[in-house]
């Protein structure tokens, strides 16, 4: 209902000859052909990119699927959670929690699909410029292996690794991010969320709690300093903020600039006033799933963005539709109907 609002959806059988006709239809009309199924698949079903681009030259085709095709992994299946445990998102779990654990959002799926909207617009921009589609190849394990390791390759990035990395892992691994003290951080009746990174914001943080003192405490007094003593700055904080009410600490971070919100969880999420202020949440008459809540485009164009909404289709509930926009008489897609090569809900 969320992911596939303002969407048409076609379903056709692409193991019968006119189900394989009709998308090649739709495909010499197309800007983008984005698919996930494994490559051989696509091969087998004559789906190549060579195939594609005989039928459309200038398409952009783009596969996502689970590893990248000159590597040994190259045929096996992936869903999110397989690549979260090996590309070691579950792994930074359990250096933080003490046991491995998958991350409870489908975070690489959707990672990997923003990541693909990346390369499609890069793709587009080319074309307008040299006249030619291309293939894009957007593997999900080596996209989830270079986002876990930016940040947490860390000290094995040198050869050696630097004096004083740390020794057990080899090197890897940001101490901040690790830290299972790096979460929200306890009040007198809940949780708030702080980050003070610079020296202006410890600093602050530090008034702010009444302890200016640890401004000029050799564990505290720098950036750099922080960050060798990590462990204890984390247990710090958690300590400092349980004497004063949630609400209290927002209104004091706020007037020192510390950064500070709110701890939501997913019920006060709904209700939280910023979303409110901007219209975040509207609630929309669907034609069979009757009022359901739905969220606004999170982003602006100043060139304007569409205002009008589609509800999220039923499985091939406008094949008629779009084929017909493809060439397709009422006969023809009579026919097809009854041979059961698209399939249409009403």
């Amino acid at each position: 209902l969320h992911l596939n609002r303002n969407k048409r959806s076609v379903v056709l059988d692409l193991k019968k000859p006119a189900g394989y006709e009709a998308l090649m239809r739709l495909v010499a009309g197309a800007d983008v052909l984005l698919w996930n199924v494994r490559p051989d698949s696509m091969q087998r079903m004559k789906l190549a990119y060579e195939d594609v681009r005989r039928v459309n030259p200038r398409i952009i085709y783009c596969g996502m699927f689970g590893f990248g095709q000159g590597g040994r992994y190259r045929a096996k299946p992936a869903y999110d959670t397989i690549i979260q445990g090996s590309s070691g998102v579950s792994a930074l779990m359990h250096r933080s929690f003490g046991d491995p654990r998958y991350v409870p959002i489908v975070m690489c799926d959707r990672t990997v699909g923003l990541i693909a909207v990346q390369m499609i617009t890069m793709a587009l921009f080319a074309r307008t410029r040299t006249g030619e589609g291309q293939s894009i190849e957007i593997p999900m394990f080596e996209n989830m292996a270079a986002y876990v390791l930016d940040e947490h390759m860390y000290q094995a990035t040198f050869d050696p690794p630097i004096e004083g990395a740390p020794s057990a892992h080899g090197g890897t691994g940001d101490p901040r991010l690790l830290s299972p003290d790096g979460r929200p951080l306890p009040t007198a009746d809940g949780w708030i969320c702080v980050s003070a990174n610079t020296d202006a914001q410890a600093f602050g943080f530090f008034r702010a709690v009444g302890r200016p003192d640890l401004i000029e405490d050799p564990r505290f007094c720098s950036v750099s300093a922080r960050h060798r003593n990590v462990k204890d700055y984390f247990a710090f904080r958690i300590e400092a903020l349980k004497g004063r009410t949630t609400a209290e600490w927002l209104t004091i971070f706020d007037a020192a600039d510390v950064p500070a919100m709110p701890y939501h969880t997913l019920e006060s999420l709904l209700e939280d006033p910023h979303l409110a202020d901007v219209g975040f949440f509207e609630w929309i008459e669907h034609p069979t799933e009757g009022r359901v809540r739905s969220m606004r485009l999170p982003n602006r164009l100043s060139g304007g963005v569409r205002e009008d909404f589609r509800p999220a289709p039923k499985l091939g509930q406008d094949s008629r539709e779009l084929l017909g926009q493809a060439g397709y008489t009422a006969e023809e897609l009579d026919r097809m109907l009854r041979e059961g090569v698209p399939r249409s809900h009403p």
